[in-house]
């Protein structure tokens, strides 16, 4: 079953629901796709029902914007307990204690961020939102001379990201401060099936600019990561299952695994894979389309699946724009001129500036042999594609 949601649906998705029939909640948005692909449409009351009715059934969210209307009318199911334990991060961490007993962390209110006595605080630490998406509103602390910058800045994405997108996804209004965990960063989309066995469907390294870098810009795939990290997160996932009770029951997580190979959680997003349908690069990457194997409960086959990666590398890059560009500057962006940059981009997606605050994402296959491309996508500040409307009195081009 699904529930289709704004902000953005891929095709991928639109087609999977439309020839599997599969069950979806009627709103504006699946309404608007069904009159394009013929989707199996349910109203409120029919959806719910179908849902008791079943029992046992596999709930598929593209959007955590769905995650209140979850709570809302499906209480019966528990999913709004999970939900809850899984998005706030305070509640998340406390269940975790039972595997990271020694792990530090505390909730602070946004409105008593300026009481914190940083120095009191082992450094380095991550400051975010206890209720978080996307990266917004996370930053490293290493030093206490840090501290009130990153308190402006804080203050000033709040003001930008507030009202961007429901409670249940980003909430401004509680923090976490956390200590950083070390080790290479991963994101993870799976699924427990109706047995509670977790399925990996792909895993991606999240790569970074710098030690200080905490932002969304370059996640890849390869038959070296998947090979080499995937028992390991099945391990962390029949850890998590056991905690949480979990079947029938999609999630993207996000961990760093250190040198000694020991696994830290980061987060756990419930009932939908990599935001903005990005899940969709295991489709480019292995012929995985990942809401077809939830619906249908089917395991990737690795060994063949793999056999002729070799030297390949699938990337998700997301075009977010620097800290200090004013998203209403912005006048254009050269998306061919992006893309001629890469040397063999699979899919670009737009996304507008002005409402979302970045400009999309591109999914691309990178040799071996070609990481330079990569790496200058990674450390580039995206100004090269930009063109600036006209300095006015009212429209700051760089923020203060």
């Amino acid at each position: 079953m699904l529930i289709l949601d704004h902000p953005y649906v891929s095709e991928l998705l639109k087609d999977t629901a439309a020839e599997m029939q599969i069950p979806v909640l009627k709103n504006e948005m699946a309404a608007e796709i069904s009159a394009e692909k013929g989707m199996k449409l349910l109203e409120e009351a029919e959806f719910i029902e179908l849902i008791k009715e079943k029992g046992e059934y596999s709930l598929y969210s593209n959007s955590e914007n769905s995650l209140g209307w979850i709570s809302k009318n499906l209480g019966f199911t528990g999913l709004p307990e999970k939900i809850e334990l899984f998005k706030n991060k305070i509640k998340f961490r406390i269940l975790l204690e039972r595997i990271y007993p020694d792990f530090y962390f505390q909730g602070v209110e946004f409105e008593k961020l300026d009481e914190i006595r940083v120095e009191e605080i082992k450094k380095p630490f991550i400051i975010k939102p206890a209720v978080g998406f996307f990266s917004l509103g996370v930053y490293k602390v290493s030093t206490d001379e840090e501290w009130p910058s990153v308190l402006l800045r804080i203050k000033a994405e709040v003001e930008e990201i507030k009202g961007l997108y429901p409670v249940q996804v980003l909430d401004v209004g509680n923090f976490i401060i956390e200590e950083n965990i070390e080790g290479e960063e991963f994101a993870v989309d799976a699924y427990f099936n109706g047995a509670g066995k977790p399925v990996v469907l792909n895993i991606l390294k999240h790569i970074f600019s710098s030690e200080s870098d905490v932002s969304d810009r370059v996640y890849f795939t390869s038959k070296a990561v998947i090979e080499t990290y995937r028992e390991t997160v099945e391990d962390l996932l029949k850890e998590i299952g056991k905690l949480a009770g979990l079947k029938n029951f999609p999630l993207h997580i996000e961990l760093r695994i250190g040198g000694d190979r020991r696994v830290q959680l980061i987060e756990l997003n419930p009932l939908r894979f990599a935001g903005w349908c990005a899940t969709d690069i295991a489709h480019y990457a292995y012929g995985i389309n990942t809401f077809r194997y939830f619906q249908e409960q089917l395991e990737p086959a690795w060994d063949t699946i793999l056999a002729d990666k070799e030297g390949k590398n699938f990337c998700l890059v997301v075009l977010n724009k620097p800290a200090e560009i004013d998203s209403k500057a912005v006048q254009t962006f050269d998306y061919e001129k992006l893309l001629s940059d890469f040397e063999k981009p699979l899919e670009l997606r737009k996304v507008e500036i002005e409402k979302y605050g970045f400009f999309g994402f591109v999914f691309t296959e990178t040799r071996d042999s070609n990481r330079e491309e990569i790496e200058r996508i990674l450390k580039s500040d995206l100004k090269e594609y930009i063109t600036f409307k006209e300095i006015a009195s009212d429209v700051p081009m760089l923020k203060d």
